[in-house]
């Protein structure tokens, strides 16, 4: 295949030059692409390291091609364009419907709950991570707050103050030096419902697995 790779791993016209300066955005793009690959396991906290040092030190797009080369490039839109995280997404909704974000959504820098008599599911184990932190401001009455992790996923809920509240945190058993790819700062005010953070729910199949074998 005849081109260069770009910094997000897919590659370029034959024209481009290969040693083109590298702007910020260029640095930006390909320290979101390491994250996101970090997050879905496919760098350690080594590797991470290593390859955010050498991106926002890279010179050339071709400094910056070869950290991304062996990784999936970034979730795309309709029009091909890269998806990128926004700022902040505020979220309002009074007496309707659950609110669930699951799937590959693109965490934004900032997430806004202003909710009442809603149920709120926020699903990370698929999240798309451009970041190490994630803020979400709380103001919420009634009904569940649940936050859905995996391993690297942190939750941090010091800021938030709970109100004829419950709050349960059911941690999974992950090895003790999993690496920390995303930190969940919960901040505001939650009153009456309940708060939790679990991880996902295992499968009829992986229960089935996980059953002991019957004695003989």
């Amino acid at each position: 295949m005849s081109g260069e790779i770009s910094p997000t791993g897919k590659y370029s016209s034959p024209g481009s030059s290969p040693q083109l300066r590298a702007s910020h955005a260029d640095r930006d793009r390909v320290v979101d692409v390491l994250r996101i690959a970090a997050g879905d396991g496919l760098l350690t906290s080594d590797e991470l390291d290593e390859r955010l040092e050498a991106a926002l030190s890279a010179r050339t797009l071709s400094e910056l091609a070869v950290l991304t080369a062996d990784l999936p490039a970034v979730p795309t839109a309709a029009n091909g364009t890269a998806v990128e995280a926004k700022d902040v997404v505020r979220i309002e909704q009074v007496f309707s419907g659950a609110v669930e974000r699951t799937g590959r959504w693109v965490l934004p820098r900032r997430l806004e709950l202003a909710v009442t008599w809603c149920d709120v599911t926020l699903d990370f184990t698929e999240a798309v991570i451009t970041q190490d932190t994630l803020r979400i401001d709380v103001a919420m009455a009634g009904k569940s707050l649940t936050l859905i992790t995996k391993p690297g996923v942190e939750i941090d809920v010091d800021g938030l103050a709970l109100i004829h509240c419950k709050f349960r945190h059911r941690r999974a058993q992950t090895p003790t030096d999993t690496p920390t790819t995303l930190r969940v700062e919960l901040a505001g005010q939650k009153t009456h419902g309940k708060v939790v953070v679990r991880p996902p729910r295992r499968t009829f199949g992986q229960w089935l697995l996980r059953r002991p074998a019957p004695s003989d």
